[in-house]
């Protein structure tokens, strides 16, 4: 496999590679997370200083370092499960095992995104830099939880729940329950969606030996959990409006966030696992991206 796939990517010219780059670290997928990152942002931004928009400074530093951290657990998490990718029929396809992209180049990528998480909570403030090796070590360590614990869709929820608490320190430099609160609902929210994915691997990490929710308990028992998760979210971010006084276009959001779902739920059977990539792309954008555009809304007015 390892001659076959740098035989591949030598064939290919260093500039057209740089899609690739992309794509291995999916960066559509931005979408989950980033926005819920903002939603900290603008809600330390109000809380701390009386308004919602916290600067040039700190939206591009907050936002650089997004993609630092995204990067750099994206490309170790490539790295990490580069064997079984190229067994498991489902990932065949990603960069390292199809040869697209040689794991040394990868491996790179961890390291730039890395030095980028890093210079940008430098510019941030004292805590963010003290915090950033802890959060770095968490995104990178948390893809070897499928090889210790079925507790490793959960991991994935937290991994994407630093967003929110890491983005109100960048803007106030302190720590308070706000954004764990908000983190909470997005370790819920993303942890559930990580179990209704993990249903389409149940056979192969029965097989293979990897762990996960679905692989311990089985498809349908792991589907009544990720809706235990999505109540527990959606309640967590009511909870978040209640304490923070939000005024109504936050709850238009929320409402809108708890129907979408009710429909992600609904769409998955136990049988008939066929809409779980489309319901795992569209929905989840859809939830995080609208709910942020409701809660700088209710900031505003």
């Amino acid at each position: 496999m390892d001659s076959a796939g740098s035989n591949t990517s030598n064939t290919v010219s260093p500039w057209s590679r740089i899609p690739h780059y992309f794509s291995s670290i999916r960066i559509w997928e931005s979408l989950f997370a980033l926005p819920f990152a903002y939603i900290g942002m603008v809600l330390a931004s109000q809380s701390a200083n009386g308004q919602v928009w916290p600067g040039w400074h700190s939206f591009l530093w907050i936002t650089i370092a997004m993609f630092g951290a995204r990067t750099l657990g994206m490309s170790a998490n490539r790295l990490i499960h580069a064997r079984e990718d190229s067994i498991n029929p489902r990932t065949q396809t990603r960069h390292i095992p199809s040869g697209l992209l040689r794991a040394w180049e990868v491996a790179a990528m961890a390291v730039v995104g890395l030095l980028i998480l890093f210079v940008a909570a430098a510019q941030l403030n004292p805590l963010a830099l003290l915090l950033s090796p802890v959060a770095a070590a968490y995104v990178v360590f948390y893809s070897y939880a499928k090889y210790f614990t079925w507790l490793c869709n959960f991991c994935l929820g937290w991994a994407l729940a630093i967003a929110p608490t890491a983005a109100w320190i960048g803007v106030t430099g302190q720590l308070s329950y706000e954004p764990l609160l908000i983190s909470f609902a997005v370790a819920m929210w993303a942890g559930g969606f990580d179990v209704i994915y993990g249903c389409t691997d149940y056979e192969f990490d029965r097989s293979y030996g990897t762990r996960s929710v679905p692989s311990r308990i089985g498809i349908a028992e792991s589907l009544w959990v990720a809706r235990l998760m999505h109540t527990l979210s959606i309640s967590a971010l009511l909870l978040l409006g209640i304490l923070m006084q939000l005024s109504w276009p936050y709850y238009i959001g929320w409402v809108i966030a708890a129907l979408l779902l009710i429909y992600e739920n609904r769409q998955v059977k136990p049988n008939d696992l066929s809409r779980i990539g489309a319901v795992f792309f569209r929905v989840n954008g859809y939830v995080s991206v609208q709910l942020m555009a409701f809660t700088i809304l209710a900031l505003v007015i």
